[in-house]
C-alpha cells in the first residue's frame, strides 16, 4: 500500500489532514494497469506506481475493460481532505496499439480539456495533461513494456467523465483549456489546503531555524524553485521553509521573528502578484493584472506596441515571452517583489533576496543578491 497516507502538517487542533493524489498520479495508475492488461491480459488490482519524490501509493481499479488491442482502466480520485473540486472523479486511462515507430501518444477524451490559447506550457491543440503527469505515464509504459519485451508505441487518451461540468469552477476557461479539466501535479500527491494549518507550518519552520542559529533561510513558493535556489545557494535541509503561496504568512511573522537573511524563491507569475502588493499568491485568491504588468513592462524598456500585447496576452507566462530579451522583466518583478517584501517587514533586522526561476528551474531574475559569492 501507499508510503504516504497522511498529510505532516496538523491543524491547530491536533488533528491530521489526509493527503490525496492528483489527476496525473491517478490517470498513470490507470495508465499502468492497461497496458498491463494489454500486454499480459491481467489487470493489476490494485496497482502501485513510483511518484517523482519515490513515494509508491497503490489505487484500486474501479474500470477494466479489455479488447482487440486496447485496454482501458478506471481509477476514483481520492483528494484526501482537500477540497478540490476533481475529488471522487473517475480518472479513465484507454491504451491502443500505434504503429511501429509510433511511440507514445497523449490524447484527450471526454472530460479533458484542449489547449487554445499560448502562454500555458502545452502547445495550443494539445490535450490539457501537463508534462510531468506525461513523464510519469510515458514512464509507465516503457517500463511495462520493457519487461515484456515490446516496443512502446501506444497511444494513451485520458478521460474523466463530468470533467467538462468540473472544469467551469476553475481557471480553465479563462486560460483557453477548453473542453474539461487538466490533468496536473508535479509530485502526485495532493496537500490538503488549510490556511490556518499551513501557516502554522510556516511559523513553526520560522521557529526552528531560529532555534538552530540559522542565519539563512530559503521560503520557495514551489518543489521546482526550491530546488533551484537551494542549488544556488546550498542550503541545509533545517533553512527550507514551505512558504507556498503565503508569503504575507511568512514575512509577518518574520517580523517579530527575524532571521538575518531570507531568500524568497518562486515563478514569475507568483512573484509578478507579490510585486502588486498580493500576499496570498494561490492563483483562486489572486490574480497577475496583466494592465498593471502591461506598465511595468513599458518601464522596463518595452514599446507601446509590446506592453500592449502584454495587456491582452492570456497569461504571466506569455507575458514573460513577449519580453523575453527586449527587456529585464523578470528583473523588474524581482526588485517590486523584494520592495513589497521589506515594507510587510517594517523594519525588521531582515536582509532579503528575491530570485526569480522558470518552470525548469533557470533564474530569470534576481534582486538583493544576499548570500553567495558572486553577490
Amino acid at each position: 500500500m501507499s508510503k504516504v497516507e497522511r498529510a505532516d502538517k496538523p491543524e491547530e487542533n491536533g488533528t491530521s489532514l489526509r493527503r490525496g493524489w492528483t489527476t496525473g498520479a491517478c490517470a498513470t495508475a490507470a495508465t499502468k494497469a492497461a497496458i498491463t492488461a494489454l500486454l499480459s491480459g491481467q489487470f493489476p488490482d490494485p496497482v502501485s506506481i513510483t511518484l517523482p519524490k519515490g513515494e509508491t501509493p497503490a489505487f484500486s481499479l474501479t474500470k477494466e475493460q479489455i479488447g482487440d488491442g486496447m485496454a482501458t482502466a478506471g481509477i476514483v480520485k481520492d483528494a484526501g481532505d482537500d477540497p478540490d473540486v476533481t475529488h471522487g472523479a473517475t480518472i479513465i486511462a484507454k491504451v491502443q496499439r500505434n504503429a511501429p515507430g509510433g511511440g507514445i501518444t497523449f490524447h484527450a477524451g471526454e472530460g479533458v480539456g484542449m489547449v487554445t490559447k499560448a502562454g500555458l506550457p502545452l502547445g495550443m491543440g494539445e490535450p490539457a495533461i501537463n508534462p510531468v503527469p506525461r513523464a510519469m505515464m510515458r514512464q509507465a509504459v516503457e517500463e511495462v513494456c520493457a519487461a515484456h519485451q515490446v516496443s512502446p508505441d501506444f497511444s494513451i487518451t485520458i478521460s474523466v467523465p463530468g470533467g467538462e461540468e468540473m472544469a467551469r469552477h476553475t481557471w480553465n476557461p479563462r486560460l483557453g483549456i477548453l473542453g474539461g479539466i487538466s490533468i496536473l501535479g508535479t509530485t502526485g500527491i495532493v496537500h490538503p489546503f488549510s490556511c490556518s494549518a499551513w501557516i502554522h507550518s510556516i511559523h513553526r519552520g520560522v521557529d526552528v531555524c531560529r532555534a538552530n542559529g540559522i542565519a539563512h533561510a530559503l521560503a520557495a513558493t514551489g518543489s521546482t524553485s526550491e530546488e533551484a535556489a537551494r542549488a544556488f545557494h546550498d542550503f541545509p535541509e533545517e533553512a527550507l521553509l514551505d512558504m507556498g503561496d503565503f508569503a504575507g504568512g511568512l514575512l509577518k511573522y518574520l517580523r517579530a521573528n527575524p532571521i538575518p537573511r531570507i531568500t524568497l524563491a518562486g515563478g514569475f507569475a507568483k512573484f509578478a502578484k507579490l510585486a502588486k502588493g498580493a500576499m496570498d499568491l494561490h492563483s483562486g485568491r489572486s490574480q497577475v493584472d496583466m494592465d498593471w504588468l502591461a506598465a511595468i513592462a513599458g518601464q522596463a524598456g518595452l514599446s507601446l506596441e509590446e506592453a500592449d500585447r502584454i495587456r491582452t496576452a492570456n497569461t504571466a507566462m506569455e507575458a514573460l515571452e513577449i519580453a523575453k530579451g527586449k527587456a529585464d522583466l523578470p528583473g523588474m518583478i524581482a526588485s517590486l517583489a523584494r520592495e513589497q517584501a521589506i515594507s510587510i517587514l517594517r523594519g525588521a533586522p531582515v536582509q532579503v533576496e528575491v530570485m526569480v526561476f522558470s518552470r525548469t528551474g533557470q533564474l530569470l531574475g534576481r534582486a538583493g543578491n544576499i548570500g553567495h559569492a558572486d553577490a
